[in-house]
């Protein structure tokens, strides 16, 4: 770690920021961890693409069907990656942020601390899965509270509705007054996003994962950290960099160029769209990954591959989305 955490907050309000993508996970044919193919993704995600930073072994690298030795390599090697890339030419290292996300407490911090352990930047830890309704808001605030006082490394909460309820943005503000808690992932409506952004965005970065709400949320509500999901790397390829451009313009206040730039990938978004099959949004993604020329693969059970009609579906509407490969 390159801060203490007492300056965990300030330290992520300087370098938290930027477009960070959420990694997909290949496996080859026998469904082992294909490691020369995801490095070769590594690479290009922060090498070519120049990404600002991975958010690493989540819900769309299929965490779930994971042993805890593959989780931590997956994080071990985006770190080794993300160092032996160095400045990328005067861009800055790209951050690592570790997914230790699980139901079961000690894991949580045993992720953490290997985390800390191999130079991942920061952590990001979804609110606990509750039963039988007990999610209270002093279940929740403790959990967290719990977690900033066991670690040293900078804590970004992740809310979403799969967790079986929705963290008022209140919540969420008093969590932010913990220490090292330094940003949140709030996949929640605009209303709840913007209340917090109010409350809490001078201590914590808020983000959310829509790419297609992001232009606005630079704009209208100051946002500089994208804490992510997959378009930036599936919406751009090496000679088709527009989600950064965009990025770009907006957090130079060029705002009228920015929506120009943003629109334009309309047809892409619209192409993504209207050929993911309901269910199987890892598989999808992952033969959009291949038809841009990264490597993709196969998912684990208990997600479904697609089937011959789909990938043909998916394959239709690539062709004509207007990305530039070459």
């Amino acid at each position: 770690m390159d801060y203490s955490k007492a300056d965990a907050k300030a330290y992520a309000k300087q370098h938290f920021k930027g477009l960070w993508a959420a990694n997909l996970t290949p496996f080859d044919a026998a469904l082992r961890l294909d490691e020369p193919a995801y490095r070769d993704n590594l690479r290009h995600w922060i090498r070519t693409l120049g990404l600002s930073g991975l958010f690493i072994a989540g819900k769309q690298a299929e965490f779930f069907s994971m042993s805890v030795p593959e989780r931590k390599r997956l994080m071990l090697l985006a770190v080794e990656e993300a160092q032996a890339a160095g400045d990328r030419g005067g861009l800055g290292r790209a951050g690592i942020v570790t997914s230790c996300s699980d139901t079961n407490l000690d894991l949580v911090l045993e992720l953490a601390r290997y985390s800390q352990d191999i130079g991942a930047d920061y952590v990001v830890i979804h609110s606990p899965v509750l039963h039988f309704g007990a999610d209270t808001d002093e279940t929740i605030f403790e959990y967290y509270r719990y977690l900033s006082e066991q670690l040293e490394i900078g804590i970004a909460m992740w809310n979403h509705p799969d967790c079986g309820y929705v963290m008022s943005p209140e919540l969420c503000a008093r969590i932010a007054d913990l220490p090292n808690i330094v940003a949140i992932k709030y996949s929640t409506d605009r209303a709840r996003y913007k209340r917090l952004t109010e409350l809490a965005g001078d201590r914590i970065q808020v983000s959310n994962p829509s790419e297609e709400e992001w232009l606005d949320n630079i704009i209208e509500l100051g946002w500089t950290l994208y804490l992510c999901s997959t378009p930036p790397f599936l919406l751009q390829t090496a000679l088709d960099q527009r989600v950064n451009e965009y990025t770009r313009l907006a957090l130079a206040g060029q705002h009228a160029q920015a929506r120009q730039v943003r629109d334009s990938l309309n047809p892409v978004r619209e192409a993504i769209r209207l050929s993911k099959p309901h269910g199987k949004p890892q598989a999808h993604a992952k033969l959009w990954q291949e038809l841009l020329g990264q490597h993709g693969g196969p998912v684990r059970r208990p997600l479904l591959q697609l089937t011959p009609q789909e990938r043909e579906i998916t394959e239709r509407a690539f062709a004509g989305c207007g990305l530039r490969l070459r």
